[in-house]
């Protein structure tokens, strides 16, 4: 709350402002839910309510509250998916966080595990003569040193230069870089326009629940954006109809884009 507070320029005053509408995070709503327990004393009774908009929270811990886990059949379901054999951990990993861990099951599959990665490597990559050190299971330790990347093919892809352990390697890959020039940029809502719709944050659509020519109420759902596994709903902050809608769902957008335009 304090994160979503801070990344938004907003003050207690204004979260409690009941003329104010403001989009909370799904984690956010669920914390005042209890769905992480109840704080000492409870939650600020005014602050609660508008926050839940009408959800009725948790008077219990929230795991009295569950269903039974069906164990066997979770995992039965879960190799199902992963077309492969599912350890322990993997089942309880899913039942707690069935869309994270489904989506981390697809990267590990595609890349396989690059947690044995070099944390700098992994998020900045390696720069020119670089040579980093990777133990890919007990006992057994890659050299790999980057050498450099090959000119720009028609395709768009690129030959990268390397050794594994002193012995020359290439690899060719799609430069991402290349194509950027071409992705036409989306408009962005105008300042102070009552009409326009923008996205609070980058992130993924998850959902639209609109369409165009919908009459919609203040307060109504309007779109679900997905940020670094956080889920925040735009909600309409007057009634009017729609007239045009610029996103669907797995689209990505920036802060600022436009993606509603009322009538």
């Amino acid at each position: 709350m304090t994160l979503f507070m801070m990344a938004n320029n907003l003050t207690p005053e204004m979260v409690l402002d009941p003329k104010r509408e403001i989009a909370f995070p799904e984690s956010v709503i669920e914390f005042f839910e209890g769905k992480l327990g109840q704080p000492p004393g409870g939650f600020p009774p005014a602050l609660q309510t508008r926050i839940l908009r009408g959800r009725k929270p948790l008077t219990d811990r929230p795991g009295a509250t569950l269903p039974p886990a069906d164990l066997p059949k979770a995992k039965s379901d879960l190799e199902g998916k992963l077309r492969r054999p599912a350890s322990e951990q993997d089942v309880i990993s899913y039942l707690l966080y069935p869309k994270v861990f489904a989506e981390y099951a697809e990267h590990q599959a595609k890349y396989s595990d690059l947690s044995v990665l070099p944390t700098p490597a992994f998020f900045f990559g390696m720069t020119k003569g670089e040579e980093v050190s990777i133990e890919i299971e007990a006992g057994k330790t890659l050299i790999v040193k980057f050498l450099t990347i090959g000119e720009a093919q028609p395709d768009g892809r690129r030959v990268v230069y390397f050794e594994l352990n002193g012995q020359p390697r290439e690899v060719i890959v799609a430069d991402k870089s290349l194509t950027a020039g071409a992705v036409k940029a989306r408009p962005k809502a105008e300042t102070g326009n009552v009409k326009h719709i923008a996205a609070p944050m980058p992130g993924a659509v998850v959902a639209v629940a609109v369409a165009p020519g919908d009459e919609v109420a203040v307060g109504q759902k309007l779109i679900t954006l997905e940020a670094m596994k956080m889920e925040t709903t735009l909600h309409a902050d007057r009634a009017g109809k729609v007239a045009e809608v610029l996103v669907r769902p797995g689209v990505q957008v920036e802060g600022g884009d436009l993606v509603i335009r009322f009538d």
